[in-house]
């Protein structure tokens, strides 16, 4: 299977899709897989030049890898410079993800970034090949120890550098896809560093309880997924189990690709 099948879907009627799972080490469904095939589902509904923006997703039940996911597309507004869509993602113990997503034709205008890649950081190439949880994709992870003074806010920052093993080429819908799906990696992780009662606990074994609740990504450029971008995520808030993790994506010339916010539930586990 490649990640292209791995976004694949077969139409079940109007505006229904079905995806299939895949059998993930940890059990579930990992959120970004379905994030990216929830917004390719929607993607099939909008006309043609429509590109998505941003993305709004949440998780409602744990997934499971085990069967397909049906896809209920709803189009709520077709317009002449924005579209609309909402998609609710189905198994058999009911609804597991509610998705919006906003569609622009694309048009000219000023580009200003106020955010800029970590300077000081180390590349790709100067970093070991880390251990993945995708087979469809590389990862470099940037040293946790590493000191930087570039005035960003929160705390736990985590950074990593990914690409896809698969060239999607000028399919921008797929890119973006592909970026979603990479993007929900990093949020719990900045969470737990972020909070010094569950660092702690960073390499106990089965120390947390943790759910992705929300997860969003605003694309502010053209996505090529199989070169390599900085992913950041750091945490701005813990509170009631639930800590919001805030980050971005750099390709690796340094442009602003995206921005990406999650919140997500971190409980310690009752033992600890």
């Amino acid at each position: 299977m490649s990640l292209e099948k791995l976004f694949e879907l077969t139409t079940h009627g109007t505006d229904v899709m079905v995806g299939e799972g895949f059998p993930y080490t940890w059990g579930g469904l990992y959120g970004g897989h379905i994030v990216a095939q929830s917004l390719r589902a929607a993607s099939t509904t909008v006309e043609e030049g429509f590109l998505p923006h941003s993305v709004r997703a949440y998780f409602i039940r744990r997934g499971d890898n085990s069967e397909t996911v049906r896809y209920e597309v709803d189009r709520i507004r077709n317009g002449r410079s924005f579209s609309t869509r909402r998609v609710v993602a189905r198994q058999s113990n009911g609804a597991i993800l509610n998705l919006e997503a906003s569609y622009q034709l694309p048009e000219v205008s000023p580009e200003i970034s106020s955010v800029s890649l970590p300077a000081g950081i180390p590349y790709p190439h100067e970093l070991p090949e880390a251990e993945t949880w995708s087979p469809y994709i590389e990862q470099r992870d940037v040293p946790r120890d590493i000191t930087l003074n570039d005035g960003r806010d929160g705390s736990g920052r985590l950074m990593g550098w990914y690409r896809t093993t698969e060239d999607f080429g000028g399919d921008q819908l797929l890119n973006r896809c592909a970026l979603a799906y990479l993007s929900d990696d990093l949020p719990t992780g900045a969470v737990i560093r972020g909070v010094p009662e569950l660092c702690e606990k960073w390499n106990v074994e089965n120390a947390f309880f943790s759910a992705s609740l929300d997860h969003t990504v605003w694309f502010h450029r053209d996505v090529d997924a199989s070169a390599w971008h900085l992913y950041e995520m750091n945490c701005h808030a813990y509170i009631n189990g639930r800590g919001l993790a805030f980050g971005y994506v750099f390709h690796e010339d340094g442009t602003h690709v995206a921005t990406v916010a999650q919140e997500t539930l971190v409980r310690l586990s009752a033992s600890q």
